[in-house]
């Protein structure tokens, strides 16, 4: 009786290929958004993807100070940052940070998405943030993501 037998492959990270991605975040809610930029980024999109290597491809973000909230997020979202000094704690609204450091949204909400480890901060690295339509990386043919 002949017994099939299948095999789990693994990426090995001399056979990735890394694709460049350029998505238009205006009009796009920040949460949903997000988790798919961090789905492309960890190479979950890709049959390839393996937990334990960087499988995952670049992501460029255009117009994030054009990005929206749900429901009443924009005035009650607080976002809290901290010194390390006895009363060093700050906190500022979504709404100031959009006025403020709008490429801040998504950066925060992408890597809070992405794992707290080496790899993680590999993959965080291949994420490119704007707040105009122009982005630098027209040499590597970014294709259009929709989302």
């Amino acid at each position: 009786m002949k017994t099939l037998s299948y095999k789990t492959l693994t990426a090995k990270p001399s056979e990735i290929k890394r694709e460049w991605h350029v998505i238009d975040a205006e009009g796009q809610v920040v949460g949903r958004m997000c988790s798919k930029i961090a789905m492309v980024l960890r190479g979950k999109h890709k049959p390839s993807y393996t937990p334990n290597i960087d499988t995952g491809d670049y992501v460029i973000v255009l117009n994030a100070d054009k990005v929206r909230f749900t429901g009443n997020k924009m005035k009650d979202k607080v976002y809290q940052r901290y010194s390390g000094y006895t009363g060093g704690q700050k906190e500022r609204t979504a709404e100031e940070m959009l006025a403020k450091k709008p490429t801040d949204i998504v950066e925060k909400a992408v890597r809070g998405m992405i794992p707290k480890s080496k790899l993680g901060r590999a993959q965080i690295k291949k994420l490119f943030i704007y707040t105009g339509s122009e982005h630098p990386h027209a040499a590597q043919n970014p294709k259009e993501l929709t989302l």
